[in-house]
């Protein structure tokens, strides 16, 4: 069993698996520094700016105090959108080398077959020589 594994191994394109290899790395980790160093995100509401209880914001005060909480908003969507570009990016990355592997060794799985019945066809035919 060894033995096929270390076929279908060798049949791996490792050219294009090497070459785009630095690519998937480098978005991953791009992708880590972005979503690994952020706070989560109820850190940043428990920290609000709004104070409550005596003290509570009325009128104006208020307004200004949600308008920033909605900008804050926006720029955390429009980061969130991005982070979710860019992992789209590298999941399609990963999915055309998982495609490449995938025809790879739908390839080799086809001409084992076709090793197969040659092998057995020369089989056949030796042990029939063989008999005559």
């Amino acid at each position: 069993m060894a033995m096929g594994w270390m076929t279908v191994l060798k049949m791996v394109p490792w050219g294009d698996v090497i070459e785009n290899a630095p690519k998937v790395a480098s978005g991953a980790k791009k992708l880590w520094a972005k979503v690994g160093n952020k706070p989560p995100p109820g850190a940043a509401s428990a920290n609000g700016n709004a104070p409550s209880g005596p003290h509570a914001l009325t009128g104006q005060d208020a307004i200004a105090a949600l308008r920033t909480q909605v900008a804050d908003l926006q720029v955390a969507t429009a980061e969130l959108h991005q982070q979710m570009f860019e992992s789209s990016a590298l999941i399609q990355s990963l999915a055309d080398q998982n495609a490449q592997l995938v025809q790879r060794i739908e390839l080799n799985r086809k001409r084992l077959l076709v090793l197969a019945v040659v092998t057995v066809a020369f089989g056949v035919a030796l042990v029939l020589q063989y008999i005559r």
